[in-house]
């Protein structure tokens, strides 16, 4: 697989990342340990060199697993985690305090079985910690060997702005797909400014895009799409018409819409590198796949025009989890 430097950071990377939240947590059951590590050596020996986890994940077992999975490939991969939540619980409130950003890495690094985090971000800005000391102290950790990189995730504009004079953030993470479309507005144009990377979660819209989920879908009880309004069987029908669309501009050019969404958001930026999560080894070889798709301008331009007069139906979040975002 391509690789992708993510902004001016030289941090080096696969086209494409590996979302590894949903083999833990967030979307029903957690997959069993050995086929868990299965798809992650997979991803490994495919070309994928990008991890993405985080100590709420679970919490802690995704870190977990990952440190199993990956300890035999450690000096070939880069794993990004995430620090900023009450005892890595997001339902208690964030926690940014350098004291805790502290004890986060540590904790961290031990679960994954490493000396070094390659990319420590702050999983969602903390309204109560000046923005000025997280960077100052993922800033300290990096010049003491613990962190390589520091990142944001669903933050602001003027967050990236304050944080990135204080120390160099190296990426920002946050939601980005053919039916979330809003950091076209202010996001990337300050991350190319500044030459920050661009990490997409969600670049298949949650699954959604996949053209796998109709109105007769049931999420599991423990699936946390129950509680987003984009998911609500009513707006599943309205937005149908988003992944049909999509579907047609798929079959036209021999692929599937997951591919097609994966191509399309590589296209944007030379610096975007989505991380698309699956727990199915023939999915991951279909997204992968997608990094061998080439659209050019005038594929790009019918994408946008077949999707411009589709209007996307719902939040992408609940009301509580839409609080802890773009601050």
């Amino acid at each position: 697989m391509q690789k992708r430097i993510l902004g001016k950071s030289n941090l080096e990377v696969s086209a494409l990342g590996l979302g590894c939240m949903g083999l833990s947590f967030g979307y029903g059951p957690a997959t069993d340990r050995k086929s868990a590590i299965r798809l992650l050596h997979a991803a490994v020996e495919t070309g994928i060199n990008f991890f993405d986890t985080a100590e709420a994940y679970g919490p802690f077992v995704n870190e977990e697993l990952l440190g199993e999975a990956l300890e035999p490939y450690r000096d070939k991969v880069v794993i990004a985690t995430k620090f900023g939540f009450k005892e890595g619980k997001p339902s208690l409130g964030t926690d940014s305090r350098p004291e805790n950003i502290r004890l986060v890495a540590e904790a961290s690094l031990k679960r994954l079985r490493t000396e070094t985090i390659d990319l420590f971000y702050q999983h969602r800005v903390d309204p109560n910690i000046p923005i000025e000391d997280v960077a100052g102290t993922v800033g300290d950790l990096i010049r003491e060997g613990k962190v390589k990189h520091f990142g944001l995730s669903e933050a602001g504009v003027q967050t990236i702005r304050a944080a990135h004079a204080t120390h160099p953030v190296a990426a920002l993470q946050s939601e980005y797909s053919l039916w979330w479309r809003e950091p076209e507005k202010e996001i990337l144009p300050v991350l190319e400014e500044l030459g920050i990377g661009f990490v997409p979660f969600s670049p298949l819209g949650k699954g959604f895009l996949t053209g796998a989920i109709d109105k007769n879908t049931v999420f599991e009880a423990t699936d946390f799409r129950n509680t987003v309004p984009r998911f609500s069987e009513k707006n599943r029908v309205a937005n149908q018409s988003l992944v049909n669309q999509i579907n047609s501009i798929a079959n036209v050019m021999d692929a599937t819409p997951a591919q097609i969404a994966l191509a399309w958001l590589l296209a944007q930026k030379s610096w975007i590198v989505p991380i698309p999560g699956t727990t199915k080894l023939h999915r991951l070889k279909e997204n992968n796949s997608s990094a061998e798709i080439k659209l050019d301008e005038n594929d790009l331009k019918s994408i946008d025009e077949a999707l411009a007069k589709i209007d996307v139906k719902g939040n992408r979040y609940s009301d509580q989890a839409q609080k802890m975002v773009n601050r």
